[in-house]
């Protein structure tokens, strides 16, 4: 058992890990089932994704400290799948998905997802936000979300006007029982103590809304879990095969792997920069969630990611080892065999609003200032037009469409695309490494310049030659310095040298 503990925590700090491993339950808890309710299906079928996403995806991940579970990121797509080919096409898209992503691993395209623009993902995300809230408003009224964003959105004045102060009954009801969960959630969050900054303000929130409906005994619809887990597990069946032969579903699939992968991966990076341990191995990342989402697939259940609302619980709960995420899978496995009784009394209004809150934070307006700022509006440009097509058509669509804008910053640099690396150390200095760039950085090319960077001694100085770089678009620019960020953090000298140092977008 010792030496189990020991591969598990990798000489990290088993007690840290425990009590973050609360944390994180009790964060993930109320998320899992209000990103299913925004998947419009049974809570249980988020909750299951959650335990897959800790017990085996935590002990196989390439991130450690990354927790997986159901994502915000996905509900639509899911929404979309279940509403036009029915639940029973859920599973084995989330199989072949599983599949797409584990061979991606296999065959070390890790870093290539590194190379999605930042405005296309941070786009993408803006639209899923823009999505979840005007879906999950309409369950703030105890009813369904419409078919698609622009119904949704057209609807919301209707529910408004629709309300009768008068006559409190059930739509109401609910609605006063998301508005109590959204202002205990972000009260919470703003005036909490110092001593209990670990409690979520998601837990805080459902608490309250479910304890006032509950002593108030409030007519409001509440969440249907099952008494067993194990009867939410859909076993595959002969129809299930049979879908596996339908071509129909492969375009999806790949939607779905590429999107969880995309998102995995760029919440692993930014989980990096949270800490100073193991770094990410995405191509084992990129393994694992393909044997998690393969898993979910099987049973029935959501597709998973990373998430970054999860993960950060974890590293800033203070874990230090994988051994914290699975432990979080145990807790939640626990509650929902031992009290479901207890998830029934959570009302679908609270649910509800802890989506909206979710939604609203992926609308990250200081994200595209950012980019206008530091890059000019192209980037800018793309953030938008992601954004509006995500809302206005569909998902891939949008996802397209930015990918498709992002090549527009290759036209200036097409006959000059090839970047140059080279990495030496003089003989007149002993103490440091010398990087030499020229061509143009873009990219195309970031895998490589990725490579390169994570390959550099951390123990001694670095002197990076940019002067004979003709250019650097923002995503690379936006990597580069993410990079240069953290090495200094970690207390290695680097100097950037070349009369171009300050190329734009790079700091110096």
């Amino acid at each position: 058992m010792g030496a189990l503990l020991s591969r598990l925590t990798g000489g990290g700090n088993p007690t840290r890990d425990f009590t973050a491993s609360i944390v994180v339950f009790l964060v993930a808890m109320p998320l899992c089932m209000g990103i299913a309710v925004a998947s419009g299906v049974a809570p249980e079928k988020g909750l299951i994704t959650g335990i897959i996403g800790g017990l085996v995806v935590g002990l196989l991940a390439g991130s450690p400290l990354q927790v997986s579970g159901p994502a915000a990121g996905l509900a639509v797509i899911v929404f979309e799948i279940v509403r036009e080919q029915g639940l029973s096409a859920l599973g084995p898209i989330l199989v072949l998905a599983g599949v797409i992503q584990f061979v991606a691993g296999v065959l070390k395209l890790g870093g290539w997802f590194r190379a999605i623009s930042p405005a296309v993902v941070h786009g993408m995300l803006a639209g899923i936000g823009v999505l979840i809230v005007v879906g999950q408003f309409h369950v703030l009224f105890d009813a369904k979300p419409l078919a698609n964003g622009i119904e949704n959105l057209s609807a919301m004045p209707g529910r408004l006007f629709g309300l009768h102060p008068g006559d409190v009954s059930g739509a109401e009801l609910a609605f006063g029982i998301g508005l109590l969960t959204i202002g205990a959630m972000l009260g919470w969050e703003k005036f909490r103590p110092a001593s209990m900054k670990l409690v979520p303000g998601a837990l805080v929130g459902v608490v309250s809304a479910t304890l006032v409906a509950w002593f108030a005994g409030l007519d409001v619809t509440r969440v249907v879990v099952p008494s067993n887990i194990l009867s939410a597990v859909d076993v595959p069946n002969g129809g299930f095969l049979a879908k596996l032969g339908d071509p129909a579903i492969y375009a999806t699939a790949l939607a779905i792997a590429f999107i969880a992968s995309a998102e995995t991966l760029l919440s692993a990076a930014a989980v990096d920069k949270m800490h100073d341990g193991v770094r990410t191995d995405y191509d084992k990342e990129l393994r694992a969630q393909g044997v998690g989402n393969l898993l979910c697939g099987f049973a029935g259940a959501l597709p998973m990611t990373g998430v970054i609302v999860r993960s950060s619980a974890n590293v800033q709960a203070g874990a230090t080892s994988r051994l914290s995420t699975i432990l979080h899978g145990t807790w939640i496995l626990g509650f929902v065999a031992l009290l479901p009784w207890l998830l029934r009394e959570i009302p679908m209004a609270a649910l509800g609003g802890i989506l909206v809150v979710t939604g609203i934070r992926l609308v990250s307006l200081s994200h595209v200032k950012h980019l206008f700022h530091r890059y000019g509006p192209l980037p800018a440009f793309i953030w938008a037009a992601t954004l509006i097509t995500v809302v206005a058509e569909d998902l891939l669509t949008g996802v397209l469409v930015g990918l498709g804008l992002s090549l527009l910053e290759l036209i200036p640099h097409v006959r000059r695309l090839k970047l140059g690396v080279h990495v030496h150390q003089r003989r007149d200095d002993a103490e440091g490494h010398h990087m030499e760039l020229h061509g143009a950085a873009t990219f195309v090319t970031l895998p490589k310049l990725t490579k390169a960077l994570d390959a550099v001694p951390q123990d001694k100085a670095l002197t990076l030659h940019v002067g004979r770089l003709s250019a650097i678009d923002h995503t690379s620019a936006e990597m580069l310095n993410d990079w240069l960020q953290r090495r200094r953090a970690a207390g290695m000298r680097i100097d950037l040298a070349g009369e171009k140092g300050r190329l734009r977008g790079l700091a110096a």
